[in-house]
């Protein structure tokens, strides 16, 4: 391999690795504060317990509400100016944001803190972007795939340290642990990371959608990474009331709960790398339709249920079908689209999945309220072979350059 091709091959791969852990860094501080949330809330002077829960609800939502809503300014930014320098902005400003929330005095301020961290941070979303545009084509899905490994293990890691570190340290001291480690993914962002120059548009540029080849197609994703998120999200309220009713009275409903919410978890965290392999060779878009129908089967029989060990194993396996929709609808965009427009599309597929973020508690509170929680499998269910059925009419793109 002549010199200049092996330079660029392991600049990508350390893009990968520094990548994988400021992801997983920042989604870990994202979610540490899950379990003592509450108790945060209250010891700021918080009293009434409903307003708790309220106020708990509010300010872990305002972050990705903010991350959502500035993810297509800061697509346009990365696709002027480079990818490297939104994921240098993110890890500074969240590792700020995360030490300063660690000093709150009032729940304004916290609200406050959560939503700058949203605005500045996004240091994922920003890293899937550099992984997308920087790796090469044919291990594309792969790379997203470890990618995606690392942000779901950030997701599971922040709640099992955000237990166990304040009894330890303190709940201040947690978020200035918590923004240190950011600083350190931050330093490995600046003195690692290469990237080539992003291509300049002379003139006045053009608008995103006027370069894409094929506007349904992409459109398509972006609704399929829609219904990947609110497929996990309308469970996951309803998990611990689904258990408590397959289980023994006075069982452990929360231990049981949290247990298969985690397998749902470790079943993407190990099936996105040799999914992203899969997809490399065979086309994202066939992953994605194998995926929303494995999703959308597996759905089924979780509405059946009546051992929790059963619905643990389903979760573990739908977890595994999800793990591999992520990395195959983000590659699918990057291949469909020219890479002058790929930050402001992709940017936009992160707002997509934050609207399931949104949309899937609601739908599964609603459904659950009015008709039960068994039919909130059942209509996730068909969702999905929505999806499934608009994927599959889709062609196989030609890369966009």
């Amino acid at each position: 391999m002549p010199p200049h091709e092996a330079s660029l091959e392991q600049a990508w791969r350390r893009n990968l690795f520094v990548c994988t852990f400021g992801a997983f860094t920042t989604v870990l501080a994202m979610t540490l504060l899950l379990p003592f949330l509450p108790l945060y809330v209250a010891a700021l002077g918080v009293r009434n317990p409903g307003a708790v829960a309220q106020w708990s609800g509010i300010t872990f939502g305002a972050t990705f509400l903010a991350s959502g809503a500035a993810a297509p300014f800061w697509g346009r930014v990365a696709d002027r100016w480079g990818r490297k320098p939104i994921l240098v902005r993110a890890s500074l400003g969240m590792a700020a944001c995360m030490a300063l929330t660690g000093t709150v005095q009032t729940i304004w301020q916290l609200l406050a803190l959560r939503l700058l961290t949203g605005l500045l941070g996004g240091y994922a979303s920003g890293s899937t972007l550099l992984v997308a545009t920087q790796t090469p084509k044919a291990r594309s899905a792969w790379a997203l795939g470890v990618l995606s490994s690392g942000i779901m293990a950030g997701g599971v890691a922040g709640p099992l340290l955000g237990g166990a570190l304040p009894p330890l340290i303190g709940v201040r001291r947690t978020f200035l642990l918590a923004g240190g480690v950011i600083f350190v993914a931050f330093l490995a962002t600046v003195l690692l990371i290469r990237e080539a120059r992003p291509e300049r548009v002379v003139g006045p540029r053009p608008g995103a959608w006027s370069e894409v080849p094929d506007r349904r197609a992409v459109l398509a994703m972006l609704l399929t990474g829609t219904l990947l998120t609110l497929a996990n999200m309308s469970i996951e309220p309803i998990v611990t009331l689904y258990v408590a009713q397959l289980m023994p009275r006075g069982g452990p409903v929360t231990v049981m709960s949290g247990l298969i919410m985690a397998a749902a978890a470790l079943g993407s965290v190990l099936a996105a790398p040799p999914v992203g392999r899969i997809a490399d060779r065979i086309g994202p878009r066939r992953v994605v339709v194998a995926g929303l129908l494995a999703c959308a089967l597996l759905l089924l029989p979780q509405a059946l249920v009546t051992r929790t060990w059963q619905l643990l194993v389903l979760r573990f396996l739908m977890g595994a079908a999800l793990a591999g929709l992520s990395p195959a609808i983000t590659s699918m965009i990057r291949h469909a689209v020219p890479l002058t427009v790929a930050g402001r599309i992709l940017s936009l597929n992160t707002s997509a999945q934050y609207v399931g973020f949104v949309a899937g508690p609601l739908l599964g509170g609603i459904v659950a309220a009015h008709l039960g929680m068994r039919p909130v499998f059942l209509v996730t269910s068909l969702l999905m072979l929505a999806g499934a059925v608009l994927a599959s009419r889709l062609r196989d793109l030609p890369p966009g350059r």
